[in-house]
């Protein structure tokens, strides 16, 4: 292999073999010289950049001469083919024992800067933070919300009030889109955790050269691990990965969150006050079967059983670390007699070892934690029984004088933490495909002597059918009776989650159904639930301990779903359903299926007006509801920043209630590192709090007629069907493409396809459809249909064209539009993804080649630029000093497509291919 690893490269050694110029031929720049003392001179450069050139220069010193010598090679070749379009036959000559080598450098120098750039967010907050004062708390703070509530004259109950309604339900979901292996991440953040010890404070010079031997190390053990992972990911794995951070970054950050909150409140009125949880996690990670036939029954269960593991221990350390605080003695303060009568009961239930009562026996509080912690995880022992001794801790503090220890110490953050998390972790939801129901229903029936052909019958016809097996309470089928493995085994999976509801409800959370079209895909769930006990029916009255709720996802049921909504209020027996659950019903918007089926700017306004429409019928019916946004990492599925999207909500669905999805590469970048995930979360907040109190307006229609953005979305969809529905457009892209390497690589348990068979347009699932168009550097599915649809309507209308360019203005969802799609253009680079066609037809090429352009034209007409992202100079810069590097990825992605459609299979040709989707996946970083 092209690899040295077995010695590393002295400094000297390395500037001897460098080359004398950079991998694009510009001079290299020179390492920063040391000063006696050891400080970098270099350090007064701007801080991301000097962290950058020091991570990438441990590396040129890790790394072998013969591999800088090839980046530089295949460098210059990338250099000529932006000129020329076409792939470069030296490439071709390339061995794949040195395409291995430059492409796992190229990879591990986009993990050094993606690590960099989030200790630089980590760094900018705190600078800012410092720089804050009380008048002028840091942008976006939990801070920032409460002074501008204050300072607006909000009085503090109304204030509380607010806060009581906020309910926020981040979902973690294991959707395919991380492509980084955990002992990969691993490596990285101890480099992580290096830089950062650099950056602390002056280094001594022994202090950096142990600093830099270290960062060498690890990079040596980074460049003889694998990328990519030998085996496809179990939903075991998923699980683990999603507990890692619950049970990490995420436990650490709520209790942190919520002090700042009471802070604030307490800064602004002068008062502390009692403020509600308002922020709880849920989680799809093994409980997601749509597609997935390996989340089975037993992988639910094992995934609450870890999940309730991973809360106990996280408790046993809280506990741990309030006994090692509570060391007060009996002879030094007065203690309140509610706790001397507790610890009288446990004893009496369950009783201690006499010499740990002896030892503790004039510690009140630390013998009460070891009664808890002999307790805790037993089934006798529950959530509220926890809660109520630690209510108690902190009330006895209160009594003995340690006022601020109990409202500001440990037993605070235990008390949040055990609140949020519960014995759970993060409740669990479900969630399958309509057809899935439909066909175990039907057999259901059939099985019964109900009806043998509720498969064929319509629509009104179903619904009559449900609505009468649903006036009963007996379920459908008789003990023992066999049904299909596929019937048998979603039953099995609901007796699960009946199960875990047993245990403790709170580890169950909702029934999502996929593809929702009409209401017979919810009374279908309904009958189901009622068929392993989660739904019953006791003297005419329906219990139902879960919310169900549908998923619209394409632009068709998006239409729809208003009518959808009010048939289902006003079925009779979805009312009950309805009533069971307190009036309150929970809707789920998917933007990934929806960009997919019908394009950016259509997806993007039918989301919008959908929420409109449906918050209304909601409201109007006197429900309480919550939409649930089914985003994705990328701008095509809906991603960016949330709290932005919260900002340019419409007026009626800012109730307090949100969920939204969060997976892959968002929540590792997101969740990594406690104090991102604090930020990340407290922008999240801050925004709930303003919109829910109505201190941030909405502008109707997201600042334009209505009408304009109804025919712009039309032809936007067209023309992104006209693209997708050519008869040319399939066999080029799945030929050109490298989207059934990504169905091959190994990081989810899912398959690419819904169907599991041929990948066609219809049933390949959003991501690896947006993870392709990514690797290509078109990036279509965030911003294609857009120019088309405002040459045609705007840009010759001056009238038109001071309209969209006065509602950019003023933000909202229009500005948010536009921002998403200009961020997707700039990211796009036409004349890299031009390579992936050569040689074939042009048609498609040209194109989109031409789509591009208007649409270029379109966001610097409205936004008054001069160049995409003219107005975020930070993210414009890091895709111009990211895009020198990935030219070379694609490169030789290109090359190895080439020769992968001319091999009849060679593994390792196939596994490069993975590699460089990998390498592609972390300089973009975005996979779908």
């Amino acid at each position: 292999m092209a690899w040295q690893i077995h010695r590393w490269h002295h400094p000297k050694t390395v500037e001897r073999n460098r080359p004398k110029r950079g991998i694009h031929g510009e001079k290299t720049r020179k390492r920063a010289d040391r000063s006696p003392d050891g400080y970098a001179l270099g350090m007064t450069a701007p801080p991301l950049a000097r962290d950058i050139d020091w991570l990438h220069s441990r590396l040129d010193e890790a790394a072998s001469a013969e591999v800088l010598s090839d980046v530089a090679l295949v460098g210059a070749a990338a250099a000529r083919m932006i000129e020329t379009g076409t792939p470069d036959e030296s490439l071709r000559g390339l061995s794949l024992d040195r395409i291995d080598g430059i492409l796992k450098l190229l990879t591990i120098r986009f993990h050094l800067r993606n690590k960099a750039e989030q200790l630089h967010i980590t760094r900018v907050n705190r600078e800012r933070e410092l720089e804050s004062a009380l008048d002028q708390p840091r942008s976006e703070s939990l801070a920032e919300a409460i002074h501008t509530l204050a300072e607006r004259g909000v009085p503090l109950e109304r204030l509380v009030e607010t806060l009581d309604r906020l309910d926020i339900q981040p979902t973690l979901t294991a959707h395919p889109t991380e492509s980084r292996r955990r002992s990969v991440i691993a490596k990285q953040d101890r480099i992580g955790e290096l830089l950062i010890s650099r950056n602390r404070s002056r280094v001594t010079a022994a202090e950096n050269r142990t600093l830099e031997s270290e960062v060498r190390q690890t990079l040596g053990q980074l460049m003889t691990t694998d990328e990519i992972r030998s085996h496809r990911i179990d939903v075991l794995d998923e699980v683990r990965n999603g507990i890692h951070y619950l049970g990490g970054a995420i436990w650490r950050a709520i209790p942190e969150l919520h002090r700042d909150l009471c802070d604030a409140i307490e800064t602004n009125y002068h008062q502390r006050v009692e403020i509600p949880i308002m922020l709880r996690y849920r989680s799809w990670i093994g409980g997601d079967r749509d597609g997935n036939p390996f989340v089975t029954a037993e992988r639910s269960r094992q995934a609450f059983e870890r999940m309730r593991d991973t809360a106990i221990e996280r408790h046993h350390e809280m506990l741990t670390s309030l006994h090692r605080e509570l060391s007060l003695s009996d002879r030094r303060i007065e203690v309140d007699p509610a706790l001397v009568a507790s610890l009288e009961k446990d004893e009496r239930e369950r009783p201690l070892d006499p010499t740990t009562t002896k030892r503790l026996r004039h510690e009140p509080f630390r013998l009460k934690i070891t009664h808890m912690q002999s307790r805790l995880g037993e089934p006798g022992y529950a959530i509220g029984d926890y809660l109520a001794d630690l209510v108690l801790i902190q009330n006895a503090l209160r009594h003995a004088g340690m006022v601020e220890t109990a409202e500001r110490g440990t037993i605070a953050d235990a008390l949040v933490a055990a609140r949020t998390f519960g014995f759970h972790l993060a409740a669990l939801d479900i969630r399958q495909h309509s057809r899935v129901h439909e066909a175990a229903i039907s057999e259901m029936l059939d099985l019964a002597g109900v009806t043998d052909g509720y498969a064929e019958l319509d629509e009104s016809n179903r619904r009559a059918l449900l609505e009468r097996e649903l006036s009963t309470a007996r379920p459908l089928l008789p003990s023992g009776i066999e049904v299909s493995t596929t019937t048998g085994e979603l039953l099995d999976g609901l007796r699960a989650f009946a199960e875990a509801i047993d245990r403790d409800p709170d580890s169950v959370g909702s029934y999502i159904i996929s593809m929702a079209h009409e209401v017979s895909d919810v009374l279908e769930v309904l009958v189901l639930l009622r068929e392993v006990g989660i739904w019953t029916m006791i003297d005419e009255e329906v219990h139902c301990s879960i919310d169900v709720a549908p998923l619209f996802e394409t632009v068709d049921d998006l239409d729809r779903s208003g009518r959808i909504l009010s048939e289902m209020i006003e079925n009779p027996a979805y009312a009950r359903q309805l009533e069971a659950r307190g009036g309150f019903q929970e809707l789920m918007l998917g933007y990934s299926d929806s960009n997919k089926d019908g394009g950016y700017w259509a997806a993007n306004w039918r989301l919008q007006e959908a929420q409109a429409e449906l918050s209304s019928i909601a409201r109007e019916a006197g429900l309480e509801f919550r939409f649930f946004h089914g985003r994705g990492g990328s701008v095509a599925r809906g991603g960016g920043r949330a709290n932005r999207a919260i900002l340019a909500s419409p007026a009626g669905t800012r109730n307090g209630r949100i969920r939204f999805t969060e997976q892959g590469e968002v929540i590792s970048f997101r969740y990594a590192m406690p104090e991102v995930a604090h930020r990340h979360l407290e922008q999240i907040v801050n925004a709930m709090i303003l919109v829910t109190e109505g201190e941030v307006s909405a502008p109707s229609s997201a600042g334009m007629p209505v009408e304009l953005m109804d025919e712009l979305s039309e032809i936007s969809r067209d023309t992104y069907r006209r693209l997708v529905d050519d008869e040319g457009f399939w066999p080029v892209f799945i030929s050109r493409s490298p989207v059934l390497h990504i169905g091959d690589l190994p990081i989810a348990s899912r398959p690419v396809s819904r169907a599991g068979s041929d990948v066609t347009f219809d049933n390949l699932r959003a991501i690896p459809w947006v993870f392709a168009w990514t690797q290509m550097r078109h990036n279509v599915p965030g911003w294609y249909g857009l120019g088309t649809a405002f040459e045609k309507l705007v840009l010759h209308d001056e009238d038109r064209l001071a309209i969209c360019r006065e509602a950019y203005r003023t933000g909202g969802s229009f500005r948010a539009f536009i921002d998403n799609a200009q961020q997707e253009l700039a990211r796009a680079r036409p004349l890299v993804a031009a390579w992936y066609t050569a040689g074939v037809d042009r048609t498609l090429t040209e194109t989109v080649a031409t789509e591009y352009r208007l649409a270029k034209e379109t966001i610097l007409s409205i936004t008054g630029q001069e160049r995409l992202l003219d107005n975020n100079p930070v993210i414009q810069n890091s895709i111009e000093e990211r895009n020198g590097d990935t030219d070379i990825i694609n490169a030789l992605q290109v090359e190895l497509l080439r020769r992968g459609r001319e091999s009849d299979g060679d593994p390792e040709l196939d596994a490069l291919i993975l590699l460089s989707v990998n390498a592609l996946a972390a300089a973009m970083q975005s996979t779908g």
